[in-house]
């Protein structure tokens, strides 16, 4: 199987969840029927982002290509759809990967159809069934999971939600480095019809929990918005950030930057300690990838407990301070 990943960058930094994709695309590579011919390369796509592609090819991989044009410079559906489509009618891969984004959710479904191709998006999950490659998304929000494969001929193309696969497990490639091949595309600027603008941003202070290590999560157990500054300082002792579940958002008490759950960001970081969160359906599916998932709830049969790697039964504003007095002793 020929996999071809499309990673993504803004502002020649990566977007991590290109290294999530990565990892699932060496995992599928090397699960395959015929893995002897397997093979996955990965495009890095922008101008002035040759650093980038350099860095990628430190990575298990066949070969990055490097595309770069000045109307590649910001980011538009059309430019992207334009080049990429050249990329892979010249790759000719079988499987096209890409991280399930905001910019991808724009472009993808133009690059399909372009191609003419059907796109699997949102993916959790996949396996090797009876010589095919199923894919497993999510439905209603995270409560029941769909297989879903192919029945057209290659090129296929499917997007993998951002926690799905974990970053660190990507290989790196201990004897060597992969070659950076640059590949010209043809774009007039009389195709690029949008005219890119800064990006948006929530808020002033919107913050990209994806990124963070650790999060200290709160829930309706909080009781009151004064009693939150004590959660952030945990947070801040453990090198985290503070996050919540939906009701505290839409409460006011926290930006909705801040929202983890099907309608907030998705994360898996290497911590999550959820304090007085239930473990409603619609939260549990932006956490759930977590590395480790601790919980505190006075309720013993609260559903996070299902998800949580450990969990303590007891009330949280006991438990979090001891937790900071603890935490300051050590220090």
């Amino acid at each position: 199987m020929k996999i071809l990943l499309i990673t993504e960058q803004h502002d020649a930094q990566w977007n991590r969840v290109s290294f999530e994709t990565l990892a699932a695309a060496q995992a599928i590579a090397k699960q395959a029927s015929d893995q002897k011919d397997s093979s996955v390369s990965a495009v890095v796509i922008g101008k002035g982002v040759a650093a980038l592609a350099d860095e990628l090819a430190g990575y298990q991989l066949d070969e990055v290509s490097l595309v770069e044009h000045d109307l590649l410079e910001k980011y538009t559906p059309d430019g992207f759809s334009i080049a990429l489509r050249q990329v892979i009618e010249g790759a000719k891969p079988d499987l096209v990967l890409l991280p399930h984004t905001y910019q991808v959710r724009d472009f993808a479904p133009k690059l399909a159809a372009s191609i003419q191709k059907g796109l699997i998006g949102d993916c959790i999950g996949y396996r090797h069934e009876n010589g095919k490659l199923v894919f497993v998304r999510q439905m209603f929000q995270g409560r029941t999971a769909a297989d879903v494969v192919f029945t057209d001929a290659a090129p296929w193309m499917a997007t993998f939600q951002a926690g799905a696969f974990r970053a660190d497990l990507a290989a790196k490639n201990a004897s060597g480095r992969a070659p950076v091949k640059p590949v010209s595309v043809e774009i007039k600027p009389e195709q690029i019809r949008t005219k890119p603008l800064e990006r948006f941003r929530e808020a002033k202070q919107a913050v990209d929990l994806t990124q963070a290590p650790i999060l200290v999560s709160i829930g309706r157990g909080i009781k009151a918005p004064e009693n939150i500054p004590m959660a952030e300082k945990l947070a801040k002792m453990l090198g985290g950030e503070l996050c919540a579940s939906r009701p505290i958002c839409d409460e006011g008490w926290l930006p909705m930057d801040r929202q983890i759950g099907s309608s907030g960001q998705t994360v898996a970081p290497k911590l999550y300690l959820a304090l007085g969160i239930s473990g409603a359906i619609q939260h549990v599916v932006g956490m759930k990838a977590a590395r480790t998932v601790a919980a505190i709830n006075k309720d013993q049969n609260a559903p996070i407990f299902e998800v949580a790697d450990y969990g303590i039964v007891g009330d949280l504003f006991e438990i979090v301070p001891a937790l900071i007095e603890a935490l300051e002793q050590s220090k």
